[in-house]
């Protein structure tokens, strides 16, 4: 079955669905469409759904009546649950074919209940073919700007990373026990144009200062656009239980794409200050993200899931509407 996602798309080729890769050919017709399921549809997932439109089944979960409008608006199908409400995943048991998950964890505690709650209602009946769980860069922990690749032990220095590091092993866990082919996409910064506080704009016109060059680490970024066909990409062509950095070709220090972002908005630069005068003036979830540095490695992205980025540079989705 030919799936040809996109249409000018990231792809390099367009995706094929041997009959050997999915037992809906065994089934009546009306069965046999792929029905995927995204768990934390908001701005990425939506970007998932309008790429897959029309070509599968789409159904999200929400825990909001307010989006149910909303959801059947864009062609997606609402489910009423929330990863904090067990029993009610219940109903997810067996609906999907392929599942994407975006949700992040409760953002205080040990672990993520949510993802484990998830993948228990998961396995109540048949599991999906394959799953794909968003998590972050930060699991690598603070690399002092060496390159960071899938194979990199994690060492991370917050809760937060903590909790995805956690969300992972259940993820891959899963994957091993019931056969769902698992893949795992470490996201660093996202950012677009058109999505809510997804350009540092904002930031410039406050003047936010940054790093001085001495104290400055490196900082990675993905298009929110790129991302969505990261995950569609990763539905079908990862490899079992598999890892993979998502992020694009950009090799800049923070301060430096604050520059060029300024230059491209036609905005001053922001001021730099040293990393001392820094904790004075900033809040600790900002200088968090300039205590680590690291560039990620994006070849295993690349070639496995055969992913042409759409803006390969932030400078060439800035300004991209």
């Amino acid at each position: 079955m030919l799936f040809g996602i996109l249409g000018a798309t990231g792809f390099t080729q367009p995706l094929i669905l041997p009959s050997n890769q999915s037992p809906l050919g065994a089934l009546p017709a009306r069965f046999r469409r792929e029905r995927v399921l995204i768990i934390g549809c908001g701005d990425v997932g939506l970007r998932v759904a309008r790429a897959l439109k029309g070509r599968v089944q789409l159904m999200a979960l929400t825990s909001s009546s307010g989006r149910v409008d909303e959801l059947r608006a864009r062609g997606i199908i609402p489910l009423t649950g929330n990863l904090d409400a067990p029993p009610s995943l219940r109903r997810l048991a067996g609906l999907a074919t392929r599942v994407v998950h975006l949700a992040p964890p409760p953002g205080e505690g040990e672990g993520d209940p949510r993802t484990r709650a998830l993948v228990t209602a998961l396995r109540l009946r048949r599991a999906p073919f394959s799953l794909v769980y968003g998590s972050t860069s930060g699991v690598y922990g603070d690399c002092q700007g060496e390159i960071a690749s899938e194979t990199r032990a994690t060492r991370a220095t917050t809760a937060r990373a903590e909790r995805r590091i956690d969300a992972e092993s259940v993820v891959r866990w899963h994957g091993r026990v019931t056969g769902v082919k698992s893949a795992i996409l470490r996201i660093p910064g996202i950012y677009a144009p058109d999505r809510e506080g997804g350009t540092p704009h904002a930031r410039l016109l406050k003047r936010t200062p940054v790093l001085q060059a001495v104290d400055d680490v490196y900082t990675n970024h993905i298009h929110a656009d790129d991302l969505a066909q990261a995950c569609v990409a990763a539905l079908w062509r990862s490899l079992p239980q598999r890892i993979y950095n998502v992020n694009d070709d950009t090799q800049l220090k923070m301060g430096d794409y604050f520059d060029l972002a300024a230059d491209l908005y036609g905005l001053v630069r922001p001021p730099r200050v040293a990393r001392s005068e820094a904790k004075t003036l900033l809040s600790p979830v900002l200088l968090s993200f300039m205590s680590e540095s690291r560039r990620m490695d994006n070849t295993r992205m690349k070639r496995e899931l055969k992913l042409v980025l759409r803006y390969p540079t932030v400078a060439t989705g800035l300004l991209h509407k």
